[in-house]
């Protein structure tokens, strides 16, 4: 932060001591707040989020016997569209996805967050990750909030509602797949954070990860626009283009409603867009997943799968 000739940014090694020190309590109030808004000005590397990636997952507990098969991140909220998302992962689990979902839904209040959804469709809201991973063994499917997961990162990642700004804490939180998954599926708002989480997937060697813009933040493909998703296998990235779904835009929802998501569940009711961002975000899990080799023919399954889901 030494203005504008000698400002740098922190090696991996470096970015890695330091979230160390924030996480262990070894920093002041004042000095977080200066470190996360001193790299929020200039937005975080791939270098320095690799390291702090690297920091958090050294506090996390080692992988255990549960098997998780998709890291699903939900931090955002939805603001223009119901949360469908939550739709893809239940149709996913009910087809033998394993799939740990981890979230906070402390943020705005006119956002709808994951839980809030989970809840309408009766679902469970996990209290540990041993019971998160213990409902994923048996369900196929469990929700744990950051708070529950790791309180120190739940703090660091409420700190935007007093910093009055988003924080490298946003990008480190949705790629510590806590579940050690072996893949995982993360969106981004800003495009140009696409990239930051993909190069950081390169630098830690991640097999299974793939990044694209989601609809409000959240890991849901927006039906129409078309989607570039930021795949590393390996540590390789490649890219795949998804064409948009339908030529014109719709309209953002009057009302943000979770029950409506059991009736389109349920087949009591339809929706175009709904149905269309749930089919689209299934089919791009399982083109991750390796159940698909192209987006048409994800595209394909996904509506096999959800025409036949039991409802």
């Amino acid at each position: 932060g030494r203005g504008r000739r000698g400002a740098k940014p922190l090696s991996a090694d470096q970015a890695l001591a330091a979230m160390r020190m924030i996480l262990n309590e070894q920093a002041t109030p004042e000095q977080i707040g200066a470190y996360l808004m001193l790299m929020r000005v200039r937005e975080e590397t791939p270098e320095e989020t690799a390291g702090m990636i690297l920091a958090v997952r050294e506090t996390l507990p080692p992988p255990s016997q549960v098997k998780v098969d998709l890291d699903w991140p939900s931090y955002a909220g939805k603001r223009r569209h119901l949360p469908w998302f939550v739709l893809s992962a239940r149709l996913l689990a009910q087809n033998g996805v394993k799939i740990l979902m981890h979230g906070s839904s402390e943020g705005p209040t006119d956002r709808v967050f994951a839980r809030a959804a989970l809840s309408a469709l009766d679902l469970p809201i996990a209290e540990s990750l041993t019971d998160a991973l213990n409902q994923v063994e048996k369900h196929h499917f469990a929700f744990l909030e950051l708070n529950q997961l790791h309180p120190r990162l739940a703090h660091l990642f409420g700190l935007r509602s007093v910093l009055g700004l988003r924080s490298p804490i946003n990008t480190v939180t949705r790629m510590i797949n806590p579940g050690h998954a072996t893949f995982s599926l993360q969106s981004v708002f800003h495009p140009n954070y696409a990239e930051i989480h993909s190069l950081a997937g390169v630098i830690l060697g991640e097999a299974n990860l793939c990044i694209f813009k989601g609809e409000g933040g959240e890991v849901e493909r927006n039906p129409d626009t078309a989607c570039n998703a930021l795949t590393v296998r390996h540590g390789v990235a490649s890219a795949e283009e998804w064409p948009a779904l339908f030529e014109q835009r719709h309209l953002k929802d009057e009302r943000m409603d979770v029950d409506r998501l059991t009736q389109i569940w349920a087949g009591a009711a339809r929706d175009e867009y709904g149905e269309a961002a749930v089919i689209g975000t299934t089919a791009m899990a399982l083109r991750l997943l390796g159940r698909a080799q192209s987006a048409a023919e994800g595209m394909a399954l996904a509506t096999s799968l959800w025409g036949a889901r039991n409802r």
